[in-house]
């Protein structure tokens, strides 16, 4: 079965090396720990029972609680599914930004970052072009480059 338990949010990691310690000194019926990227403030314990889970993070620091319903296996699935990029934007691409200070703004794409999932643009349509970067996933493409 698997348990979301709830943590004091940025103090994942730590949160989850004190349980780490705790399960390697005793015997218990706990057999994995995640920390899902993008779901702060949580870890997800996969123990043999509810009652398990509950004596591990008993009297831990930075653990908040326990949610009450425990996880599917389906669920749990879906919810560590890595999200596939929906558009792939490349140089000389023009987009549009729908979230963020640029929002509405259109820009000609100058350079693409993979790793970080940052584009640098120009924005049109303004007196001086300036180089701007930002998040790949605050714009849109509404014109691909000719190739």
């Amino acid at each position: 079965m698997y348990f979301i338990v709830r943590v004091t949010a940025s103090q994942e990691k730590i949160t989850a090396d004190v349980l780490q310690n705790k399960i390697s000194k005793n015997n218990t019926d706990i057999y994995s720990m995640v920390m899902p990227y993008g779901m702060r403030g949580y870890l997800v314990i996969e123990a043999a029972n509810e009652i398990a889970c509950r004596d591990l993070i008993l009297n831990e620091p930075h653990v908040k609680g326990m949610l009450s319903k425990p996880l599917e296996e389906s669920e749990l699935v879906k919810m560590l599914a890595s999200k596939q990029a929906v558009q792939e934007i490349n140089v000389a691409d023009t987009i549009e930004f729908f979230a963020g200070p640029f929002k509405g703004y259109k820009a000609k794409v100058i350079k693409v970052d993979q790793a970080k999932d940052e584009i640098t643009v120009e924005l049109m349509d303004v007196a001086v072009p300036i180089p701007v970067t930002t998040k790949a996933n605050m714009a849109r493409i509404i014109e691909k480059a000719k190739e």
